[in-house]
């Protein structure tokens, strides 16, 4: 297998979107709104990718993800990615954000430590928000200081990050104020 692909599938979020290549996957797109939305945002990302029903190994990783989304606490670990062309300290930080357990989470702060000192927690911010495999690279279990939820560039922002991590079953202690 050569080249770049990916598929759509259905979730309890949405309709998601899942690319790979011959070394693992390198995208997952959460849900647009509606599935041509989805479909254009992974064209426009990686441009002209070739749709195609995917192979066994990757269909598991789609299974995963639904389960996961459906409220069952699957471990998505195993799931090789292909991350070329992703710098070496955002890899350090999905590597410890992939460690993250389904309704467990950790601050900007905690990865921030785990790589060297807490003054990296801006930089952890900006690796989780150009994070190429949401849900496989759990971002979502990741929060500001303060049991915040702090930022999510998936479509629907805040409020997708919120709703899955209640799926998953986390407890999240956060009533957002008019200073958020």
């Amino acid at each position: 297998m050569n080249g770049q692909y990916f598929a759509i599938f259905d979730t309890a979020l949405g309709r998601c979107g899942l690319a790979w290549s011959e070394r693992g996957i390198n995208a997952v797109q959460l849900p647009m709104g509606a599935e041509d939305k989805t479909r254009a945002r992974i064209r426009q990302r990686y441009g002209d990718i070739t749709e195609s029903p995917p192979p066994a190994e990757v269909q598991a990783a789609i299974e995963g993800i639904v389960e996961l989304l459906a409220g069952k606490p699957k471990d998505l670990t195993a799931v090789v990615l292909d991350l070329d062309g992703v710098p070496e300290f955002n890899r350090g930080v999905y590597d410890i954000a992939r460690a993250i357990p389904p309704g467990k989470t950790l601050t900007y702060g905690d990865i921030a430590k785990k790589l060297g000192g807490v003054e990296l927690s801006r930089d952890v911010g900006q690796a989780l928000g150009r994070n190429p495999c949401p849900i496989v690279v759990p971002c979502h279990r990741v929060l500001a200081a303060g049991g915040k939820p702090g930022g999510f560039s998936a479509n629907g922002g805040v409020v997708t990050k919120l709703k899955m991590l209640e799926i998953e079953g986390a407890v999240v202690n956060y009533t957002p104020s008019l200073f958020d």
